[in-house]
């Protein structure tokens, strides 16, 4: 684990923005995805990506998200909180020249999935989450995505969470877990729509 000195590197992955680096917070308040760990999430979403309509919730500095328009994500809505990082993320869409994409939203995820609702939003092909760990706040999200038009049978969503996180709730909702891969210290849960 870095220390709160240490700046991560990190830097697109693949696509039109291959190899530029990304600015990041200092400190590690934001705790971004590893490249690594982005690269492994992307190869197993690679399929999807192109063409899709993608969702970075709790953005941090925006990785995720610009890395999805690199590689040919037609549109994606980032929503952070943080001034400082939503600032992070304007920095990194305009030097990856991927802004004309990309819909910033200066809010708590739980505000945006009801204003994207209540706008009528098209639904998500894709949507991501990397909130803090340990505050429940993946569940708080897919259980708000559940009441809207967000998602339907074909959104995917990802949650990163801390390897101790208990995804079971997800049964009793519209949703199901669908796979999981772990890492040293986390891992994603893909979930998606139960078939009816």
């Amino acid at each position: 684990m870095p220390n709160r000195n240490e700046e991560i590197q990190m830097r697109v992955i693949a696509g039109t923005a291959r190899r530029l680096p990304l600015k990041t917070l200092d400190g590690l308040d934001t705790r971004p995805t590893t490249d690594r760990i982005k690269e492994t999430l992307f190869n197993m979403l690679q399929a999807d990506v192109g063409g899709s309509r993608f969702l970075d919730l709790f953005s941090g500095s925006g990785a995720i998200g610009i890395e999805a328009l690199s590689r040919g994500a037609r549109e994606c809505v980032l929503v952070e909180n943080n001034r400082k990082a939503a600032a992070c993320i304007r920095e990194n869409l305009a030097f990856t020249h991927l802004a004309e994409g990309a819909e910033l939203m200066e809010c708590d995820s739980l505000t945006a999935i009801r204003r994207l609702a209540d706008t009528g939003s098209e639904v998500f092909d894709i949507i991501f989450m990397d909130p803090p760990y340990g505050k429940e706040l993946e569940k708080e999200a897919i259980l708000a995505l559940s009441h809207t038009k967000l998602v339907d049978e074909m959104t995917v969503i990802v949650a990163e969470a801390s390897l101790d996180t208990d995804f079971s709730w997800v049964e009793d909702t519209i949703f199901t877990v669908t796979r999981e891969k772990q890492y040293k210290t986390n891992k994603h849960v893909f979930i998606s729509m139960k078939e009816l």
